[in-house]
């Protein structure tokens, strides 16, 4: 188990996280279309296409630079609004840990703490909305002085899971959902599985 991040685990992870997007397209294509365009599963197809050419693109001198890379592959990609959500988590990471070779784990939270601020100021979601912002708090919580990262991956996973299960009875209170709120009463939003998608593609950074 690697006591760190490393610019190759992270690399390692982006690879898988591209692959399970790949897969997951069609459902999110089909969640998408009960309340929004339909188009969430091909607009980050195209982000993790943009993505593994980034990385192929390589080597990168630090984990700034690789995260750099990745947003400027997603924001090529997509125009939409989840898509530019995404660039802006890729390059706060790439502000933050310009320079740096790796990362402790026991330094995660805060990172997800800060994507998770720069996506609610970018976005203009609150805590309680019903979007991908309510899973990356979720995560930030779980995780919150864990340094291990199996354990902070089992507790992200639970806590999204279980963040997914609360609203889903709750209504999407921001973004073309929020047009039918009533309707969107017992289905998952679409945003929220995407981040499950991911952070399930995450399972085994530690084990590069």
């Amino acid at each position: 188990m690697t006591m760190a991040l490393t610019i190759e685990v992270a690399d390692h992870a982006l690879r898988r996280w591209a692959d399970v997007l790949d897969a997951a397209a069609p459902e999110l294509n089909r969640l998408d279309g009960q309340l929004g365009d339909g188009d969430l599963g091909a607009t980050l197809a195209r982000c993790a296409s943009n993505v593994r050419s980034a990385l192929d693109a390589g080597p990168h001198a630090d984990l700034g630079a690789l995260f750099k890379a990745c947003a400027q592959a997603t924001a090529r990609a997509s125009g939409s609004s989840f898509g530019t959500l995404l660039t802006v988590a890729f390059m706060t990471l790439a502000r933050n840990l310009a320079g740096a070779a790796s990362l402790d784990w026991r330094a995660l939270p805060a990172q997800v703490k800060a994507a998770s601020d720069a996506i609610a100021q970018r976005g203009g979601a609150v805590p309680g909305d019903k979007t991908v912002l309510d899973t990356l708090i979720a995560t930030h919580d779980a995780i919150a002085g864990l340094d291990d990262p199996r354990a902070q991956h089992a507790a992200a996973t639970a806590a999204v899971d279980a963040a997914i299960v609360t609203f889903r009875g709750r209504p999407n209170r921001i973004g073309r959902a929020r047009m039918f709120a009533e309707r969107s009463v017992g289905l998952d939003d679409p945003g929220m599985i995407a981040f499950r998608h991911m952070l399930a593609s995450l399972a085994s950074d530690h084990a590069a």
